[in-house]
């Protein structure tokens, strides 16, 4: 872009007309009438010149405005190629850790629940059995599986991920029975799932449940959290959720959608940690709570943080 500072070619001939007035002024004697004709014309010389001044001041700064916008469009190319490519890989390892907890999954409901296999030792499957039998209407208990599932519907209010005061006593006993010497050596793996109805309330999306999937990975980790806060250590804890891609009956009444919505825990029998079965008498005898603080710290699954309370705020 070039900038021209000459002036229009009609201020240039006023200015010269204005001159050869003067010039004649100065050779002779004019009349009043013709020294106002000549101040006429170089007034209305001046003020072209001074609006052409203004317009080439305008001029030039719109150009340095786009010079500058163009410099710095210019100069971010690199840091927007930088970013795309975070998020880039970002997205690849966030697939790869979703890949490895669909492994993990459907190994823990399909092949822990093949015909004849006992995935839990007989005491653990007891005290969780007698568990679901005393509370019938939050948690059921498939010893197949050895999973857990926490119905949604009470621990959870409706569009909430926050876990109500009714499952919390339930869950406490849950995280003891887990932490007791049954289940310590034991990893759990918390999966959330919804019904197909999709999340329209502008509270629950305001609530950070922007869709099934967000919302079913709250509640994951709300129960997980629950679990934390009774010593149940982190690293033996994994989150998922899987909105209603995995639904238990067809999604065709209430009574099935509420049959949908639920929080799995799964106790999987494959872990990190050392078998019972072959630990030395002197590992046995080592607390549970230094046996978690020994153990290595898994990925977290997930980094949302559980959405707070709104009493009866509909999906």
């Amino acid at each position: 872009m070039t900038r021209t500072s000459s002036l229009p070619r009609f201020i240039r001939v006023s200015a010269l007309s204005a001159l050869a007035l003067a010039a004649t002024a100065l050779g002779g004697c004019v009349s009043t009438e013709q020294y106002n004709a000549m101040k006429l014309n170089r007034d209305e010389a001046v003020a072209q010149l001074n609006q052409a001044q203004q317009q080439a001041s305008t001029a030039t700064a719109q150009y340095d405005v786009v010079k500058h916008q163009l410099d710095a469009f210019r100069g971010s190319t690199d840091t927007k190629e930088a970013l795309i490519n975070n998020q880039t890989a970002t997205i690849a390892d966030l697939q790869h850790q979703l890949q490895d907890l669909n492994a993990q999954y459907q190994n823990a409901i399909s092949v822990a629940g093949k015909a004849g296999s006992t995935p839990l030792p007989a005491p653990l499957t007891n005290e969780l059995t007698i568990l679901a039998e005393q509370n019938p209407g939050l948690v059921d208990f498939d010893s197949a599986r050895g999973m857990i599932k926490f119905k949604s519907d009470v621990t959870f209010p409706a569009g909430s991920a926050e876990v109500t005061d009714t499952a919390k006593p339930v869950i406490d006993k849950v995280a003891q029975i887990l932490n007791g010497p049954n289940a310590s050596q034991f990893d759990l793996m918390v999966v959330g799932h919804t019904d197909s109805q999709p999340v329209s309330n502008p509270t629950t999306i305001k609530l950070g449940n922007r869709d099934n999937w967000y919302l079913s990975v709250h509640r994951a980790i709300g129960v997980s959290k629950e679990l934390q806060l009774k010593n149940i250590s982190p690293s033996r804890i994994e989150v998922a959720g899987y909105a209603d891609q995995r639904p238990l009956v067809a999604n065709d009444s209430e009574a099935n959608k509420a049959k949908n919505r639920r929080v799995e825990v799964l106790i999987l029998p494959t872990t990190h940690h050392a078998p019972m079965a072959e630990a030395s008498p002197a590992a046995a005898a080592i607390p549970a709570s230094e046996k978690a603080a020994a153990k290595p710290v898994a990925r977290e699954a997930n980094k949302d943080t559980v959405a707070p309370r709104v009493p009866d705020s509909n999906k």
